[in-house]
């Protein structure tokens, strides 16, 4: 006749009946909590997600422009948190993620803010967005410098702010 062993336990664990094994019980027959993730970072994941996210988002905001003919401001902010929390819920708690989300909200903020000068231009000219954003692009920037307000360089800062809090929140 063979003999046979109950399985072997793991630390902390108590055998149960035919020598099956029990989770750990806290207090009043529960289950005790799993263990917490653990921390990631991966910064080029994150800039990876930022980038993407950035032209994707200044992309949208010039089609918005273009289409209204208007800078919308609160699409400025939309488009720094969403670059900024892409950074972060990607890469996690990385400390030049939230800087880097802020820089990278700056440069699609003014991108998509060229893109919808140039939509708008398209529609008054006899040129395609391309030819205007890629073969004009001085006389495409200096119309950008010509309508630039006040309110245009407060929303950029907006922007950028909504960048690094979008990426401390999606990092939490």
């Amino acid at each position: 006749m063979s003999q046979s062993f109950p399985p072997p336990q793991q630390p902390g664990q108590q055998p149960g009946q035919f020598g099956q094994t029990q989770q750990p019980q806290a207090a009043f027959g529960y289950p005790m909590a799993p263990p917490a993730a653990p921390v990631r970072e991966n910064f080029a994941l994150g800039l990876i997600a930022a980038i993407v996210a950035a032209v994707v988002t200044a992309g949208i905001y010039g089609a918005i422009i273009g289409a209204t003919k208007h800078e919308i401001g609160y699409a400025a902010v939309g488009v720094g948190f969403l670059v900024g929390f892409a950074g972060g819920k990607a890469g996690g708690r990385s400390a030049a993620l939230p800087v880097l989300g802020a820089v990278l909200s700056l440069v699609a903020v003014y991108f998509g803010q060229l893109l919808g000068e140039a939509i708008i231009a398209s529609k008054e000219l006899p040129v395609t967005v391309s030819e205007m954003f890629f073969q004009h692009f001085g006389l495409l920037n200096e119309a950008w410098k010509a309508g630039a307000d006040p309110l245009t360089f407060v929303f950029f800062v907006i922007a950028a702010v909504a960048a690094f809090s979008g990426a401390k929140k999606a990092s939490a």
